[in-house]
Protein backbone atom coordinates (compact mmCIF):
# COMPACT_ATOMS: atom_id res chain seq x y z
CA UNK A 1 0.00 0.00 0.00
CA UNK A 2 1.77 3.40 -1.19
CA UNK A 3 2.08 5.92 1.16
CA UNK A 4 -0.13 8.68 -0.33
CA UNK A 5 -3.01 6.02 -0.07
CA UNK A 6 -2.36 5.28 3.32
CA UNK A 7 -2.25 9.21 4.20
CA UNK A 8 -5.59 9.23 2.08
CA UNK A 9 -7.25 6.81 4.64
CA UNK A 10 -6.15 8.17 7.34
CA UNK A 11 -7.56 11.57 6.84
CA UNK A 12 -10.75 10.23 5.51
CA UNK A 13 -10.25 8.36 9.19
CA UNK A 14 -9.72 11.57 11.43
CA UNK A 15 -12.66 13.30 9.76
CA UNK A 16 -15.21 10.18 10.11
CA UNK A 17 -13.73 10.46 13.97
CA UNK A 18 -14.60 14.18 13.82
CA UNK A 19 -18.09 14.35 12.67
CA UNK A 20 -18.92 11.53 14.94
CA UNK A 21 -17.65 13.36 17.93
CA UNK A 22 -19.32 16.30 17.23
CA UNK A 23 -22.55 14.49 16.03
CA UNK A 24 -22.73 12.99 19.31
CA UNK A 25 -22.15 16.10 21.81
CA UNK A 26 -24.66 17.79 19.54
CA UNK A 27 -27.08 15.44 21.09
CA UNK A 28 -29.08 17.04 23.63
CA UNK A 29 -29.14 14.04 25.73
CA UNK A 30 -25.95 14.14 26.02
CA UNK A 31 -25.79 18.16 26.76
CA UNK A 32 -28.21 16.86 29.29
CA UNK A 33 -26.29 14.17 31.05
CA UNK A 34 -23.58 16.77 31.54
CA UNK A 35 -26.28 18.95 34.18
CA UNK A 36 -25.46 18.85 37.24
CA UNK A 37 -28.04 18.11 39.83
CA UNK A 38 -28.84 20.93 42.11
CA UNK A 39 -27.49 20.95 45.34
CA UNK A 40 -30.61 21.95 47.99
CA UNK A 41 -30.45 23.86 51.21
CA UNK A 42 -32.85 23.35 53.94
CA UNK A 43 -35.76 26.18 54.03
CA UNK A 44 -38.95 26.85 54.82
CA UNK A 45 -39.55 25.11 57.08
CA UNK A 46 -38.04 21.97 55.03
CA UNK A 47 -35.17 19.72 56.33
CA UNK A 48 -33.32 17.90 53.40
CA UNK A 49 -32.90 14.36 54.54
CA UNK A 50 -31.44 12.96 51.02
CA UNK A 51 -29.87 15.20 47.96
CA UNK A 52 -31.34 15.13 44.85
CA UNK A 53 -30.60 12.37 42.40
CA UNK A 54 -31.00 11.91 38.71
CA UNK A 55 -33.53 8.82 38.52
CA UNK A 56 -32.23 8.08 34.89
CA UNK A 57 -29.52 8.62 32.57
CA UNK A 58 -31.78 11.56 30.78
CA UNK A 59 -30.77 13.31 33.46
CA UNK A 60 -33.77 15.59 33.40
CA UNK A 61 -36.13 14.43 36.57
CA UNK A 62 -34.55 14.23 40.23
CA UNK A 63 -36.33 13.13 43.08
CA UNK A 64 -35.08 14.21 46.65
CA UNK A 65 -36.29 13.90 50.53
CA UNK A 66 -37.41 16.21 53.17
CA UNK A 67 -38.60 16.06 57.25
CA UNK A 68 -41.50 18.27 58.04
CA UNK A 69 -42.76 19.18 61.19
CA UNK A 70 -46.21 20.04 59.67
CA UNK A 71 -46.35 15.66 58.46
CA UNK A 72 -43.68 14.02 60.86
CA UNK A 73 -44.97 10.95 60.17
CA UNK A 74 -46.79 10.28 57.09
CA UNK A 75 -48.82 6.55 56.58
CA UNK A 76 -46.61 4.67 54.32
CA UNK A 77 -46.95 2.67 51.17
CA UNK A 78 -44.55 -0.48 51.14
CA UNK A 79 -40.74 1.12 50.28
CA UNK A 80 -41.37 4.50 51.72
CA UNK A 81 -39.15 5.40 54.67
CA UNK A 82 -40.59 7.26 58.30
CA UNK A 83 -40.29 10.68 58.28
CA UNK A 84 -39.49 11.17 54.84
CA UNK A 85 -41.28 13.21 51.75
CA UNK A 86 -40.29 12.45 48.53
CA UNK A 87 -40.04 14.91 45.85
CA UNK A 88 -39.98 14.76 42.24
CA UNK A 89 -38.69 17.67 39.93
CA UNK A 90 -38.77 17.45 36.09
CA UNK A 91 -36.51 20.30 34.51
CA UNK A 92 -36.80 21.45 31.02
CA UNK A 93 -33.97 19.85 28.87
CA UNK A 94 -30.62 21.89 29.24
CA UNK A 95 -32.11 23.83 32.60
CA UNK A 96 -30.11 26.81 33.12
CA UNK A 97 -29.55 27.58 36.80
CA UNK A 98 -29.12 31.24 35.66
CA UNK A 99 -32.26 31.59 33.65
CA UNK A 100 -35.62 31.91 35.52
CA UNK A 101 -38.46 29.32 34.18
CA UNK A 102 -42.26 28.77 34.88
CA UNK A 103 -43.77 26.32 37.34
CA UNK A 104 -46.10 23.26 37.59
CA UNK A 105 -46.91 21.39 40.84
CA UNK A 106 -48.38 18.18 39.57
CA UNK A 107 -50.57 16.25 42.75
CA UNK A 108 -50.40 12.49 42.46
CA UNK A 109 -53.70 9.76 43.37
CA UNK A 110 -54.51 7.64 45.82
CA UNK A 111 -52.80 5.10 46.72
CA UNK A 112 -50.02 6.57 44.42
CA UNK A 113 -46.70 8.14 44.77
CA UNK A 114 -44.26 10.82 43.24
CA UNK A 115 -41.88 8.61 42.21
CA UNK A 116 -43.88 6.29 40.42
CA UNK A 117 -42.54 5.78 36.68
CA UNK A 118 -45.69 6.18 35.05
CA UNK A 119 -46.09 9.61 36.58
CA UNK A 120 -42.18 10.18 35.19
CA UNK A 121 -43.33 9.49 31.87
CA UNK A 122 -46.29 11.12 32.01
CA UNK A 123 -44.96 14.48 33.05
CA UNK A 124 -41.49 14.15 30.56
CA UNK A 125 -43.49 13.22 27.49
CA UNK A 126 -45.71 16.42 28.40
CA UNK A 127 -43.10 19.13 29.01
CA UNK A 128 -40.66 17.65 26.37
CA UNK A 129 -39.25 20.72 24.42
CA UNK A 130 -40.91 22.81 26.33
CA UNK A 131 -39.48 25.98 29.32
CA UNK A 132 -41.17 24.45 32.16
CA UNK A 133 -40.41 23.11 35.90
CA UNK A 134 -42.69 20.44 36.87
CA UNK A 135 -42.59 19.44 40.84
CA UNK A 136 -44.37 16.48 42.20
CA UNK A 137 -44.70 16.47 46.23
CA UNK A 138 -45.33 13.55 48.28
CA UNK A 139 -49.03 13.29 49.11
CA UNK A 140 -49.03 9.91 51.01
CA UNK A 141 -51.05 7.08 50.02
CA UNK A 142 -54.17 8.80 51.83
CA UNK A 143 -52.94 12.90 52.45
CA UNK A 144 -55.95 13.96 50.73
CA UNK A 145 -54.15 17.20 50.56
CA UNK A 146 -55.88 18.63 53.86
CA UNK A 147 -55.40 19.46 56.98
CA UNK A 148 -56.25 16.72 59.34
CA UNK A 149 -58.93 17.60 61.49
CA UNK A 150 -58.65 14.25 63.63
CA UNK A 151 -55.40 12.53 63.20
CA UNK A 152 -55.43 10.72 65.91
CA UNK A 153 -52.51 8.61 66.83
CA UNK A 154 -51.17 10.10 63.00
CA UNK A 155 -49.84 12.71 64.58
CA UNK A 156 -50.07 16.24 62.59
CA UNK A 157 -50.92 15.87 59.22
CA UNK A 158 -51.15 18.97 57.76
CA UNK A 159 -50.56 18.47 54.11
CA UNK A 160 -52.09 21.78 52.93
CA UNK A 161 -49.86 23.47 55.07
CA UNK A 162 -47.02 21.37 54.03
CA UNK A 163 -47.21 22.40 50.41
CA UNK A 164 -48.19 25.35 50.43
CA UNK A 165 -46.60 26.96 52.95
CA UNK A 166 -43.19 25.11 53.31
CA UNK A 167 -42.82 23.13 49.57
CA UNK A 168 -43.19 26.01 47.39
CA UNK A 169 -41.22 28.71 49.25
CA UNK A 170 -38.69 25.90 49.27
CA UNK A 171 -38.86 25.21 45.47
CA UNK A 172 -38.20 29.15 44.77
CA UNK A 173 -35.90 29.62 47.46
CA UNK A 174 -33.60 26.20 45.81
CA UNK A 175 -34.32 26.48 41.89
CA UNK A 176 -34.69 28.91 39.26
CA UNK A 177 -38.51 29.23 38.80
CA UNK A 178 -40.12 32.66 38.16
CA UNK A 179 -42.03 32.48 42.15
CA UNK A 180 -45.09 34.57 41.29
CA UNK A 181 -48.65 33.77 40.76
CA UNK A 182 -48.74 34.05 36.89
CA UNK A 183 -45.99 31.50 36.15
CA UNK A 184 -47.37 29.17 38.67
CA UNK A 185 -50.04 26.39 38.41
CA UNK A 186 -51.37 23.23 39.90
CA UNK A 187 -52.68 20.60 38.48
CA UNK A 188 -53.78 16.91 39.63
CA UNK A 189 -54.94 13.31 39.08
CA UNK A 190 -57.81 11.88 40.98
CA UNK A 191 -57.37 12.72 44.76
CA UNK A 192 -54.38 15.06 43.11
CA UNK A 193 -57.27 16.73 41.24
CA UNK A 194 -58.94 17.47 44.23
CA UNK A 195 -55.94 18.46 45.59
CA UNK A 196 -55.77 20.91 43.07
CA UNK A 197 -59.14 22.24 43.22
CA UNK A 198 -58.44 22.48 46.96
CA UNK A 199 -55.53 24.17 47.13
CA UNK A 200 -56.33 26.74 44.22
CA UNK A 201 -59.67 27.68 45.56
CA UNK A 202 -57.98 28.45 49.24
CA UNK A 203 -54.72 29.85 47.69
CA UNK A 204 -55.96 31.97 44.65
CA UNK A 205 -52.50 33.87 45.38
CA UNK A 206 -50.79 31.64 44.37
CA UNK A 207 -52.01 29.94 41.29
CA UNK A 208 -53.21 31.25 37.70
CA UNK A 209 -53.79 28.06 36.15
CA UNK A 210 -55.20 24.75 37.65
CA UNK A 211 -56.53 21.50 36.07
CA UNK A 212 -58.08 17.96 37.49
CA UNK A 213 -57.85 14.99 35.96
CA UNK A 214 -60.79 12.43 36.79
CA UNK A 215 -60.66 14.18 40.16
CA UNK A 216 -63.41 13.73 43.18
CA UNK A 217 -64.50 17.18 43.38
CA UNK A 218 -68.26 16.59 45.33
CA UNK A 219 -67.62 15.94 48.99
CA UNK A 220 -71.54 16.10 49.49
CA UNK A 221 -71.61 13.05 47.28
CA UNK A 222 -71.93 10.06 49.49
CA UNK A 223 -70.61 7.88 46.82
CA UNK A 224 -67.16 10.05 46.88
CA UNK A 225 -67.22 10.25 50.98
CA UNK A 226 -67.98 6.22 51.18
CA UNK A 227 -64.67 6.00 48.57
CA UNK A 228 -62.76 8.62 50.95
CA UNK A 229 -63.54 6.89 54.30
CA UNK A 230 -62.54 3.25 52.36
CA UNK A 231 -58.98 4.97 51.44
CA UNK A 232 -58.59 5.99 55.25
CA UNK A 233 -59.30 2.18 56.86
CA UNK A 234 -58.02 0.80 54.45
CA UNK A 235 -54.17 -0.93 55.16
CA UNK A 236 -53.70 -1.07 51.64
CA UNK A 237 -53.62 2.85 50.98
CA UNK A 238 -51.04 3.44 53.83
CA UNK A 239 -49.74 1.98 57.44
CA UNK A 240 -50.79 2.27 59.63
CA UNK A 241 -54.62 2.67 58.97
CA UNK A 242 -56.59 5.74 60.46
CA UNK A 243 -60.24 6.41 61.35
CA UNK A 244 -63.15 7.15 59.03
CA UNK A 245 -63.16 10.23 60.76
CA UNK A 246 -59.18 11.37 60.37
CA UNK A 247 -59.48 13.73 57.64
CA UNK A 248 -62.60 15.52 57.42
CA UNK A 249 -64.52 14.56 60.54
CA UNK A 250 -68.22 12.45 60.58
CA UNK A 251 -68.95 11.89 57.17
CA UNK A 252 -72.73 11.97 58.10
CA UNK A 253 -75.14 14.99 59.16
CA UNK A 254 -75.29 16.59 61.56
CA UNK A 255 -71.44 16.32 61.79
CA UNK A 256 -70.61 16.43 58.30
CA UNK A 257 -70.04 20.52 58.42
CA UNK A 258 -66.11 20.06 57.20
CA UNK A 259 -66.92 17.88 54.20
CA UNK A 260 -69.57 20.64 52.97
CA UNK A 261 -67.17 23.38 53.91
CA UNK A 262 -64.36 21.70 51.71
CA UNK A 263 -66.25 20.89 48.79
CA UNK A 264 -64.11 22.17 45.82
CA UNK A 265 -67.02 21.70 43.10
CA UNK A 266 -69.47 24.54 45.46
CA UNK A 267 -67.06 26.84 46.34
CA UNK A 268 -65.35 28.03 43.08
CA UNK A 269 -66.48 31.28 43.52
CA UNK A 270 -62.57 32.19 44.27
CA UNK A 271 -61.57 30.61 41.25
CA UNK A 272 -62.12 33.40 38.99
CA UNK A 273 -59.70 34.47 36.46
CA UNK A 274 -57.81 31.66 36.56
CA UNK A 275 -57.09 29.04 33.71
CA UNK A 276 -58.96 26.28 34.27
CA UNK A 277 -59.52 22.89 32.82
CA UNK A 278 -61.40 19.92 34.07
CA UNK A 279 -61.21 16.44 31.99
CA UNK A 280 -62.95 13.24 32.80
CA UNK A 281 -64.37 9.50 31.15
CA UNK A 282 -67.23 8.17 31.23
CA UNK A 283 -65.97 4.50 32.61
CA UNK A 284 -66.30 3.29 28.78
CA UNK A 285 -66.95 -0.17 28.81
CA UNK A 286 -68.05 -1.88 31.95
CA UNK A 287 -67.06 -5.50 31.52
CA UNK A 288 -63.40 -4.41 31.15
CA UNK A 289 -61.51 -3.73 34.14
CA UNK A 290 -65.24 -3.00 35.91
CA UNK A 291 -63.75 -1.41 38.98
CA UNK A 292 -61.48 1.57 37.28
CA UNK A 293 -64.87 2.24 35.04
CA UNK A 294 -67.08 2.52 37.87
CA UNK A 295 -64.42 5.18 39.33
CA UNK A 296 -64.27 6.98 36.90
CA UNK A 297 -67.96 7.27 36.08
CA UNK A 298 -68.55 8.87 39.45
CA UNK A 299 -65.45 10.79 39.19
CA UNK A 300 -66.90 12.25 36.04
CA UNK A 301 -70.34 12.81 37.78
CA UNK A 302 -68.14 15.48 40.54
CA UNK A 303 -66.85 16.84 37.42
CA UNK A 304 -70.12 17.85 35.92
CA UNK A 305 -71.39 19.17 38.95
CA UNK A 306 -67.67 21.06 39.29
CA UNK A 307 -68.72 22.69 35.29
CA UNK A 308 -72.41 23.11 36.71
CA UNK A 309 -71.00 25.37 39.61
CA UNK A 310 -68.17 27.24 37.81
CA UNK A 311 -71.32 28.21 34.84
CA UNK A 312 -73.79 29.50 37.18
CA UNK A 313 -70.93 32.01 38.65
CA UNK A 314 -70.13 32.76 35.02
CA UNK A 315 -66.30 31.88 35.18
CA UNK A 316 -64.99 30.64 32.31
CA UNK A 317 -63.30 26.73 31.66
CA UNK A 318 -62.04 24.34 29.57
CA UNK A 319 -63.75 20.50 29.93
CA UNK A 320 -62.59 17.53 27.88
CA UNK A 321 -65.56 14.57 28.80
CA UNK A 322 -64.16 12.46 26.53
CA UNK A 323 -66.28 9.43 27.17
CA UNK A 324 -65.04 6.07 26.53
CA UNK A 325 -60.97 7.50 25.26
CA UNK A 326 -61.41 6.88 21.82
CA UNK A 327 -61.66 10.41 20.43
CA UNK A 328 -58.85 11.10 23.27
CA UNK A 329 -56.31 9.38 22.91
CA UNK A 330 -54.68 5.76 21.17
CA UNK A 331 -54.64 3.29 24.12
CA UNK A 332 -57.30 5.39 26.32
CA UNK A 333 -60.58 3.82 26.64
CA UNK A 334 -61.80 6.09 29.34
CA UNK A 335 -61.14 4.53 32.59
CA UNK A 336 -59.63 5.87 35.77
CA UNK A 337 -55.61 5.88 36.20
CA UNK A 338 -55.41 4.88 32.42
CA UNK A 339 -51.92 6.49 31.61
CA UNK A 340 -53.25 7.27 27.71
CA UNK A 341 -55.92 8.87 29.38
CA UNK A 342 -53.81 10.89 31.81
CA UNK A 343 -51.01 11.34 28.99
CA UNK A 344 -52.99 12.97 26.41
CA UNK A 345 -55.05 15.39 29.65
CA UNK A 346 -51.01 16.67 30.81
CA UNK A 347 -50.66 17.18 27.21
CA UNK A 348 -54.04 19.31 26.76
CA UNK A 349 -52.84 21.11 30.30
CA UNK A 350 -49.51 21.78 29.23
CA UNK A 351 -50.58 22.99 25.83
CA UNK A 352 -52.91 25.42 27.34
CA UNK A 353 -50.26 27.30 29.17
CA UNK A 354 -47.63 26.78 26.85
CA UNK A 355 -48.81 26.14 23.28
Amino acid sequence: MSTRFRTATQRGTILLTTLAIALVLSSPYVRAAETPVPRLTDAHGLTVTDQPRWVDDTHRTFVFSVATDQVPAPTLLPGQEPGKHKIVVTLPRNYDPSARYPVQYYLHGHPDRPDSPWNQRVVERATEGVDLITVQPNGSGRGWYSNWVNPGAAGPQNWETFHLDQVIPFVDANLATIADRDHRAIVGHSMGGFGAFHYAEHRPDLFSALGSFSGGLDLRNSEIRAAITTTLVNPASGTPAVGADAVFGPPVWPFDGVWNAQSPAHHVASLRGMTIALYTGNGGNLTVNPVQAVVENRARETTLVTAANLTAHGIPFHLADYGDGSGWAPGCTGKHAEEACVQADMNHFVALRHP
